[in-house]
């Protein structure tokens, strides 16, 4: 087939307008599973301070009549902080932006300024995740909260050579394993979660990766694991809402800001964010012929007893 002689066709034509779409698709992640979880408090200071106790151990307890009471030793109750860490984004857009039409948006700067509050926010989640140690900050460095894995030291498992765990007051991050990573398996997970039972925890939220996830769907036993054809539509469904053990019923959620080495298994309600200056979208002064905007959030994590929580360090990710 072939077109007829001198056909005027598309390709010939000129001013033929454009079709562009006025919706703007937007693939990125904005899930914050653990920062959503968190408790949520206020803070009034850039050192975030709580207390943390735990009971004795028990013993045999049996006396006499009319015996003498002598008082057992008391134990101090122990005195953790946190430093607040200031998390700032900005856009600047020039104003001649005012007098374009465009697709997908009224205004540039509300857009943009949209997008880098979204983004921040996945940066607080990544530094809550972080093996970070945390910073007092000076004039000349900025603060830095320590993450999740820094706190963790009563119920973990790692590498066998040079992974370690922190002190736990957040002063100095894990020790990572380098000579040998271990695969994530049913049996270290089911060894933290009897400790963290033993210390009296109650955890209900795993936080893994992708990969790790993968691997947690091949666990068996006493679960609700499900590997199913639906009748009607024929799909094949595998899942793992929730895991049920001996040590309680905890869901797995699939996160994408923790490292993938990395397994936490947490009682949520012992992590809390506390939050110095709530997110603000503010107008910076105006320097020249463009509008600026900044988006500033201030805000801390607190281990408010570690022992109610644990990980699984170390894992092989491929």
């Amino acid at each position: 087939m072939a077109q007829p002689t001198n056909t005027f066709d598309s390709y010939d034509a000129v001013g033929i307008r454009e079709d562009l779409s006025d919706i703007i698709t937007n693939v990125s992640p904005e899930e914050t599973p653990f920062y959503t979880k968190c408790r949520k408090t206020s803070a009034s200071n850039t050192l975030v301070e709580w207390q943390t106790d735990a009971l004795r151990s028990s013993a045999a307890n049996a006396h006499i009549e009319g015996d003498d009471t002598t008082a057992g030793a008391a134990t101090a109750t122990s005195r953790l902080n946190n430093r607040t860490q200031i998390f700032k984004n900005a856009v600047t857009v020039p104003d001649t932006d005012e007098g374009l039409d465009k697709a997908g948006r009224a205004q540039e700067i509300a857009y943009q300024t949209l997008k880098i509050a979204k983004e921040q926010k996945l940066d607080i989640e990544k530094a809550l995740f972080d093996n970070n140690a945390k910073v007092a900050g000076s004039a000349t460095v900025a603060r830095e909260l320590a993450g999740a894995p820094a706190w963790l030291t009563s119920n973990t498992d790692f590498g066998a050579n040079e992974g370690a765990d922190a002190t736990g007051d957040g002063t100095d991050a894990r020790t990572d394993e380098t000579t040998t990573l271990i695969a994530f398996s049913q049996a270290r997970f089911d060894g933290v979660m009897q400790s963290i039972w033993e210390n009296g925890g109650n955890p209900d939220t795993v936080y893994l990766s992708a990969f790790q996830m993968n691997v947690a769907l091949g666990f068996t036993g006493n679960n609700n694991q499900r590997s199913a054809v639906q009748a009607g539509d024929e799909r094949v469904v595998k899942s793992l809402a929730v895991y049920v053990t001996p040590w309680g019923t905890i869901e797995f959620m699939p996160s994408r800001e923790n490292r993938s080495r990395d397994v936490f298994i947490m009682q949520d309600d012992m992590w809390e964010v506390a939050t110095l200056r709530p997110t603000k979208n503010i107008e910076l002064a105006k320097t020249g012929d463009a509008t600026k905007r900044q988006v500033v959030t201030e805000l801390t994590l607190c281990a408010k007893n570690e022992a109610a929580n644990g990980g699984v360090f170390d894992n092989t990710t491929s």
